[in-house]
Formats: structure tokens, sequence, C-alpha cells
């Protein structure tokens, strides 16, 4: 690195020609503006070169034999170099590889570990290695790609190295720096690449398959590639090869918002571009909507409902004038009723956005699709590669589909269909892959039967029970709620949530056992519970005191019923009897955030590692919430006690009883009834009832430094200068000590770049002004990124006793908070 001792040089001529011969560098060898390494086989060239009309100059690699210098990378991109002289490429003592300029390191390999002897050489694929001694890899371009995907090269994530492989666009042809366009994999379901624009999604290439890449076309009849996948605990990849041909061949991601491909053939006069993405308006992301599709092959129209016989636009008005933002609806609701419904297939299209699915590597299709037909919320299975076992799920509407050419052998996908819609099938498609007429006429009327006396036997036991199912046990939330909450009618849309029974909760939670208690808080108690099937759930049970827990319940229920986010914690259901109402969720063993960082004891369980993956997964459910959810969600209350931990330590963010939806683009509101927890709360919304996601934001900021120091923001006071924590935080970074914030616990295992940027991007989320914090997005690019972050202004060190006086009810979760007090009167909807 910078503080590395860099041996001495030969400087004779020898040495320079001795590695370009090789194609390698050494600790006897460098490299200068004049000299050039290349590749054994003389394809690839590696030097300095000055894009377009620039006067800079960076180092990169492109193909020697090409006379139209084409660059595939480049190591410098952010750190242009105006001067030639005094500029050398050369090797440390450590084994780092670095461009120096005046003797000052500008780019370096960033080696972790000491490797003497080593060597860097440019191999024939185009990828630039420092090995050492044993051979062994110590650092790759390929890991750090730039605007081209050559063969062997990936896209996707290494999570032991915590990599992640994806394309960025020059900025121009004269400017090599990242722009806004990237291409790269999106893993938080099954795995497919996105061509965003920052946080927008411009185009979508589809779930990943072996040898073929779903959404992309084959290159040329005169091009042989092969697909290689790889999903695994420890890597999510896709690269492609060249078999077979004397083509050069590269994927690029130019600056006018397009994916090429291009091919150079011998005394060709230049690259023949193969196929571009987008090709046309279809591949425009999700321009169809909700189980729309769009067909390449329609002249006047775009958009079609997936099957216009089970499927109607929801705006037929807008439809007609060619707006088809509304998507289409079912013209039968679901209502899954005793496995009743079942599967229309649809065959040779592009599957939809899997962004939040469920998939299992080993699933055949038949178990895919009971495990879809068991679950009320699946709404379509498939299996994405053909080459092998694989199950997908998703449980949203279905977004981006897109009928595929004739000829391109697309997977085919299994949509959820009420009973009543699969008695007809047009274009005879199969429903749940089923398609023996024999055995359905003998299995049918036998399931009948027995299911007739099944359905005596349960009514008979049911009659015996004292906590009978309530009357109309088994429908959708909504049929109970709209006179008790007076909902309207996209409301009811919302609340779409498997109603459980009483005696169930109860038998379940052992009637409601003081040692199954979890806690309590201003909703009422909180009590772990085990279903029949072995299933742990949590129960937030509605006191009777409470004046405000009816209306969180119907927020709850109205804002996370129909989110699916990994880092969200999931609503499995409700429970409504006469002046009982329930929320049943997923069962956190490690209850809440607080519980650990906070506490010496437990606060020794989290390492860095985990704490920064638990800041990531906070920010990756926001950016969920604020952008890529049906509705834009503002949580209002994101706290330490309010982040749960599952086994495995991954946060998932809870109670959405303070939360606030916007639809459209609304992004701000104003209340007077500020709701919240004192220490989280933006100035903005603090003293003027002004809340957006930007509140969300500053909440965030507050959570991230108290996850680095260990310490709660409210009640923090530093005895010298009396200042909270924000202003600690704030005093260290100006004096250039940040690091001495982490906590005791953590010291050891710290990363302390990681740090750096964790504090940056935590000052910068609390700045005093809304407009300038980051969005959620921006967050995680600059939380995953090397780039340098923007200078953070001082933040508002604001106080409890600047803040108005609110009548306030103390939180009181076993293990969670205790010197947090929330607000809890809910301002009407």
């Amino acid at each position: 690195m910078e503080g590395a001792t860099i041996l001495m040089f030969s400087l004779l001529f020898l040495h320079k020609s001795y590695a370009a011969e090789l194609g390698t560098i050494s600790d006897s060898s460098f490299l200068t503006v004049e000299d050039t390494l290349v590749s054994a086989t003389g394809v690839f060239e590696l030097g300095f070169f000055q894009p377009g009309s620039s006067e800079n100059r960076y180092l990169g690699i492109w193909y020697k034999q090409i006379s139209v210098r084409t660059v595939v990378w480049v190591a410098n991109r952010n750190h242009p170099l105006p001067d030639a002289s005094s500029l050398v490429l050369k090797i440390g003592n450590e084994g780092i590889l670095g461009l120096f300029y005046n003797n000052n390191i500008i780019w370096s390999s960033n080696t972790t570990r000491s490797g003497y002897n080593a060597t860097a050489k440019l191999q024939d694929d185009g990828n630039l290695v420092v090995i050492d001694k044993n051979k062994n890899v110590m650092w790759q371009s390929f890991d750090y790609p730039t605007d081209t995907l050559l063969p062997g090269m990936k896209l996707g994530r290494d999570y032991l190295r915590s990599k992640q492989w994806r394309l960025s666009a020059w900025k121009s042809s004269d400017d090599p720096a990242p722009g806004d366009l990237t291409w790269g994999a999106e893993t938080l379901g099954y795995p497919e690449n996105k061509l965003k624009q920052g946080n927008l999604v411009k185009f979508r290439g589809g779930p990943w398959r072996n040898q073929v890449f779903e959404g992309v076309s084959i290159f040329s009849k005169n091009l042989t590639f092969s697909y290689d996948v790889t999903i695994n605990k420890s890597e999510v990849s896709f690269a492609y090869y060249q078999i077979n041909s004397p083509l050069l061949s590269r994927t690029t991601l130019n600056s006018s918002m397009h994916l090429e491909s291009w091919a150079w053939v011998e005394n060709s006069t230049g690259w023949r571009l193969v196929v571009a993405f987008p090709r046309s308006t279809c591949d425009t992301y999700n321009i169809c909507n909700g189980y729309g599709t769009c067909s390449i092959n329609m002249i006047q129209q775009s958009c079609n409902c997936l099957d216009e016989k089970r499927f109607v636009p929801k705006n037929q008005s807008g439809w007609d004038t060619a707006d088809w933002s509304g998507g289409c609806i079912r013209r039968t609701p679901l209502e899954c009723k005793n496995g009743s419904e079942g599967f229309m297939k649809y065959s040779n299209v592009k599957l939809p956005d899997s962004e939040n699915t469920w998939f299992d590597m080993s699933m055949n299709l038949d178990e895919c699709h009971k495990r879809c037909l068991n679950n009320c919320t699946c709404m379509a299975y498939a299996n994405p590669d053909k080459t092998r076992s694989v199950c997908l799920l998703w449980f949203d509407d279905l977004l981006d589909i897109q009928v595929l050419p004739d000829g391109n052998d697309g997977p085919d996908i299994f949509v959820r269909m009420a009973s009543s819609e699969l008695d007809s099938e047009p274009n005879s498609k199969n429903k749940g892959g089923a398609n023996d007429t024999t055995i359905l006429f003998v299995v049918i009327p036998t399931v009948l039967v027995i299911g007739l006396i099944i359905a005596t036997w349960l009514c008979y036991a049911r009659r015996k029970k004292n906590h009978a199912k309530p009357k109309g046990g088994g429908k959708k939330l909504f049929k109970f709620t709209g006179e008790i909450f007076n909902v309207s009618k996209m409301e009811k849309e919302d609340m779409e949530q498997p109603l459980f029974s009483f005696s169930t909760i109860v038998n379940a939670t052992g009637n409601f056992s003081l040692d199954n208690k979890l806690g309590e808080g201003g909703f009422g108690p909180v009590y772990k519970g085990v279903l029949e099937d072995g299933k742990e759930i949590a129960v937030k049970r509605l006191s009777r005191y409470s004046s405000q827990g009816l209306d969180e319940f119907k927020n709850e229920v109205i804002c996370i019923s129909k989110l699916q986010h990994r880092n969200l914690v999931k609503l499995l259901g409700c429970c409504i009897q006469g002046d009982e109402k329930l929320l049943i969720y997923e069962y956190m063993p490690n209850k809440s955030l607080d519980s650990f960082i906070f506490d010496k004891s437990q606060s020794v369980l989290l390492d860095w590692t985990k704490r920064f993956n638990i800041i990531k997964g906070i920010a990756r459910g926001l950016v969920y919430l604020h952008q890529d959810s049906r509705l834009r969600i503002i949580h209002r209350d994101l706290k330490a006690s309010n982040i749960l931990l599952d086994q495995d330590m991954n946060p998932k963010i809870s109670d959405f009883g303070l939360a606030r939806s916007f639809g459209g683009n609304e992004t701000q509101a104003n209340t007077e009834r500020v709701v919240g927890t004192y220490g989280y709360m933006s100035p903005e919304y603090a003293l003027d009832g002004i809340f957006s996601i930007k509140s969300d934001v500053y909440s965030f900021g507050v959570l991230v430094l108290e996850i680095v120091s260990g310490k709660r923001n409210r009640g923090f006071i530093q005895p010298e200068n009396e200042n909270n924590l924000m202003g600690h935080v704030w005093m260290l970074y100006k004096e250039g000590r940040s690091l001495s914030l982490v906590d005791a616990v953590c010291v050891g295992s710290c990363h302390p770049p990681e740090v750096l940027r964790s504090i940056k991007v935590g000052l910068l989320c609390v700045q005093q002004n809304a407009g300038d914090r980051p969005n959620m997005s921006n967050v995680i690019m600059m939380l995953g990124s090397e780039g340098e972050l923007p200078e953070p202004k001082q933040p508002s060190f604001i106080t409890e006793k600047e803040l108005p006086v609110v009548n306030y009810t103390s939180s009181s979760y076993t293990g969670g908070s205790v010197n947090e007090f929330t607000i809890t009167e809910v301002d009407a909807r």
C-alpha cells in the first residue's frame, strides 16, 4: 500500500524488454508510459492510453492486434493523470502492484496478504493477475470489471470475499470514470441481471439459466457460447465462454444506455454489432405492469393481459389510450379454499421479475407444484433452468412478463387460478402440470367423497371446542375488518392475510402463558407460540386498555400485508374474534438488535462482520419500502428495538404500526401529531411535523452510529462538552479520530475501511437539511463501493429539551429498549 517500502528496480532496457516478452512484471522490472505488457499469445496488451480527445492518461488493457484500439479494462478510471512524467507501474515487497505518479501511489492491487516474489502477468483471456511464488492468484482484474464483460469473467457476488461483479459504463468516450449506468446481478431472490440508471431499472435480462441466458438471444450462428451459472452459499455468479471459434467477442455497457455484444471477424473493417439491449419498447422494464405481457411482434399495441379470458385491464380507459401503468387483474379473485385452486401453464415467456422470490436448487417440478399449491400467497411457480431441478416461487403480482419470439424455447410458468377458471382451457393450457384426463375422472370423485367425509367430521369436532373458529374463518381478512375499521376499497384489497382461529392461537401460546411472554409495548403483550406443525410464531395481542392499538393494528395490516422481503419481518396472518385482535408473525429467536449492541455481555456476540452485514441488511429493507414495494412506505419508527434478528443474525425491520404508505409520486407529508421515538427523529419531523423517506434515512443514520459505537444516541452525554452521540461522532470525525468510536468488543475484528465508510455514511444520513441526505439506494451503493464519498456537513445536534412537549408512553419490551420513549398518538390516514 502507500506505506509499503518499494524495492529498488533496475532501469535497464533489458529488464523492460524481458518483462514485455514474457507478459509479466516482477520485482526486477517495471512499466513506464513508453512500455506495454503483452499476453503470451499476443491477443491483449497492457499499457497507458489517452481516451478520445482527452489529455489524461490511464492504465488499461486492450486488444493488441486490432487497429481500432478497444479498451476492455481501466485501472485508474477515477484518478486521471494529466502528465506522463514519472508514471510507473511496479510491484512492491508486499506483493502489491502499484501505479505511481511522482512517487505517490495513484492506484494499487490492494492485496491483503503478503506475497514475496510476486509477479504480475497479463493472461491470454485478458485477465491481469498478481501471483505469488507458488502460482497462487493474490489479485486479478476480473474481480474489478469496468464496462466490458469478456469470456470467463463473472457477474454476481462472491460472499466469501465480499466481492460484487458488475459492469459500469464510462461517463463518456473521453472519460472512463464510472457513470450512473450499471449491469449486474440482483440476488435478493433468484438471481438475474438488470440494467440500471442509478436506482431505476431500465431493462431486465431474466432469471439465469445454464446454456441459455433467458431474455438474451444467441449472439450469432458463427459464435458458440456456453453459459455457466453458479448458485450456492459461497457464490452467485453468471459467466459465458466461447467454444471453438477464432472470433473475438466482448459485451460492453455504453453510456447511451445499451448493453451491446460485439464480434471481430478476421479481415473485417471493424467490430460487428451482434445484438444490443434494450431491443424494442417491449424491453422497457415493466412496461405492462402486473400480469401484463409485451410481445415484440405487436405493431399497434405493446401490451396485452397474460390471458384475456382470465385477466382484464385494471384501468380499461387508460389501457385503451396506451397507458398500461395499471397492469391487469384477475377476473375471478383467488380464495384458496381447501386446495381447490390450480395452475395454468404459459409457455415460451420471459419469466417475471424474480427479485422477491423463493427458490430451491434441488426441488423437482412436481414438488414445486405442491409447495406452491399449499401456500395461499404463492402466485406462480416455474423451473427457470431446464438442465437441472430448480423450484422458483413468486409471491406477488407477476411483473415484466414478455412473450418470446417463436423458436426461443423459453421456460414454462404455472400461474395460480381460481377453481372456476380451470374448467375452460384456451390454447390447451395445462393446469398444475396435469394432463391425463383419465386420471382426473378417477381421482376427482374419490377426492370429493373423502372431502365430504372429512368435512362432516370437522363440523362435528368444532362444535365440541370451547373456542370455536370465528364465523367465516378461513376467508380473507378484509371480510371481517370492513366494519371494524371502516376501510376504503383500496385498503380492503391490501388486507388479504390468512385468518387464524382464536383456539389455534390459544393452544399455540399455552393460553397466553406468562412463560411464553416475550415483552409488552403500546400495542399490547407479545407471546411466543408453536403451531401444531411445529412452526414457531410471535403473537402480538391487542390490549383492551390500549387507546391506540386498534389504529396500529389496522395500519400494520394495511402496510405490511403484501410486503415480501428478506429484511422485513413476515406477517403470517391475523386473528379477530370479538374483542380479541392478534397479529401473528414469524418468530425471531435472537429478539431485537438493541438487546445485543447495548448489552455488555451480549455485544461480544456481534463482531464487526456481523454488524456491517446488519447495517447493509437494514439498508436493503428500507430500499424495498421506499422504492421497490407496491406502495411507498415510510416507517416513522426505525430504531434498534424494531430491528429483529433471525437465527443467523440477519436483520428484519418490524413494527409497522406507525408507518405511512404513499401512492404515485408522493414523497412527503405533514402531520400535527408527531409519532416515533426521540433520539431517532429527524429535526424537520420532530419540530415541524414534516416527514418523508428522508425521515427514515435520518433514523437509519442514527442507527448506523449506534451499531458502530455500541452506544445509544438518546441519553448519551459526553461529560467534558455535553455533546450527544452525534456531536461526539462529529467531533471525532473532524479530528480524524473516527476509529476511536468503534465498540471496544469488536475492535479486534473490525475492518478499518468499512468502519470509516460506515461512520461517514451515518453522518451523511443525519444531515440537518433533508435535501442533503442521500436516499437509501445511494446508501447501498456507498456502503458497497470503494470510491470517494461526499463530505458530510455538520449534523444537527438536536436535544430533547428542544423538542415540543408531547404525551408519550414508555416502551417496555423484554430485552428491548429501556431508555426509549415511543409516541403512540397516530394521526388518521
